[in-house]
């Protein structure tokens, strides 16, 4: 493994996330990585953002249902409701 795919995993593994910069320093600090690594380091950090990603169970959706009944449109209340829902159906 390269010097740059070590301090790299590491950071994630810290952090949860890498920026773009953070991989194009660690790269000139530490040297290029091989492309095995590249998608390694790629997967890992589209894998954490997809995990950290809240999923609506069925529960929530349809405490949401009742809420968009029972609550005035356009109150905030309303907005969080109506945000669970969409994602509920469109498969979040």
């Amino acid at each position: 493994m390269s010097e740059a795919f070590d301090k790299l995993k590491a950071m994630l593994a810290e952090k949860g996330t890498l920026t773009d910069e953070e991989i194009a320093n660690a790269v000139k600090e530490h040297g290029e990585m091989t492309a095995e690594e590249n998608t390694w380091l790629s997967a890992e950090i589209h894998e954490k953002k997809r995990s950290d990603e809240t999923t609506v169970t069925m529960d929530q959706y349809l405490e949401a249902m009742k809420t968009l009944d029972s609550a005035a449109e356009g109150s905030d209340e309303y907005k969080k409701a109506e945000e669970i829902v969409n994602k509920f159906e469109s498969g979040g």
